[in-house]
């Protein structure tokens, strides 16, 4: 009875805290360890020494950073030194072989020197005899150009079909009685012409190489244009001669004087002979040249 009673006292035996525990980590998974926080990047921390100048030279130039436009001209620069490279030594290449050449080969090299040089000047002569001859002819071209615009001109004088002015004289014939003939009037043309006159006009009327006086009743007909008296000559030639060619004893003057007719003669700076004529065309005469 005491055995048994001293069982049931006895308390029951149950699992430790130890090995529930190790039931347990049994059913669970394992555990894992939870990583630490890595620390935010931040900036270096400075150095506890200051860098020296060359320190953060040699710091900024290596390593080397190449940007693009540097790359080109670094390219640039290469190709111009290999270029000069070349050169230099194809100079020193052709010195050599004229160094190293024999004296007859260098006497030809000279001769075909002296050849060009000879064929050049002789180019060059001929271009500025070409040019010489360019100059020449355009300059005898406006001359002939300017010689024949002159040569117009005097002709055009001559022949009425332009006007003219220069000193002269003007003579003035008054016919109260109407004894001035048609005669008379050539006769004072004729003495003109031969004083060296130049251009002559009678009352409007162009006198020119062909003109021809008629007698119209108690007027004059001047190359079929009847005048008046008065009868006005305006002539251009050099007065100290027209004047007197007029005045000769015998002459123009006296010649009107006796037929009762009063003439006046004055000299001028300027005489416009303004009167024209038209050129005509000769039926049969054309010039020898054509």
């Amino acid at each position: 009875m005491s055995e048994q009673n001293e069982r049931n006292e006895q308390p029951e035996k149950r699992d430790t805290p130890d090995k529930s525990e190790h039931r347990l980590r049994k059913e669970l998974p394992e555990e894992v360890p939870a990583r630490a926080p890595e620390p935010e990047p931040g900036p270096e921390p400075r150095t506890q020494e200051a860098l020296t100048g060359r320190q953060r030279l040699v710091k900024g130039l290596w390593p080397p950073r190449v940007t693009r436009a540097q790359l080109i001209v670094a390219v640039l620069l290469f190709g111009l030194g290999f270029g000069l490279a070349v050169q230099v030594a194809s100079n020193s290449d052709s010195d050599s072989a004229l160094r190293g050449a024999r004296q007859e080969d260098l006497v030809r090299i000279l001769d075909e020197l002296d050849s060009r040089t000879q064929r050049l000047e002789d180019e060059k002569q001929g271009l500025e005899k070409q040019r010489q001859e360019l100059q020449s002819s355009s300059d005898r071209a406006a001359e002939a150009r300017k010689q024949t615009a002159e040569k117009e001109k005097q002709l055009g004088i001559l022949a009425g079909t332009v006007a003219a002015q220069g000193p002269g004289i003007t003579m003035t014939i008054e016919d109260t009685k109407g004894t001035v003939k048609a005669d008379m009037l050539l006769d004072a043309i004729q003495e003109l012409r031969a004083a060296g006159a130049e251009a002559i006009q009678v009352n409007g009327v162009r006198v020119v190489a062909g003109t021809y006086f008629t007698d119209a009743g108690d007027s004059v007909g001047v190359d079929g244009n009847k005048i008046n008296a008065p009868y006005r000559f305006k002539v251009i030639g050099k007065p100290q001669d027209l004047e007197p060619a007029l005045n000769i004893p015998g002459g123009v003057v006296q010649t009107l004087e006796k037929e009762q007719a009063t003439v006046t003669v004055q000299q001028s700076d300027k005489i416009v002979v303004d009167a024209l004529r038209q050129a005509k065309r000769p039926d049969y005469a054309r010039s020898s040249s054509q």
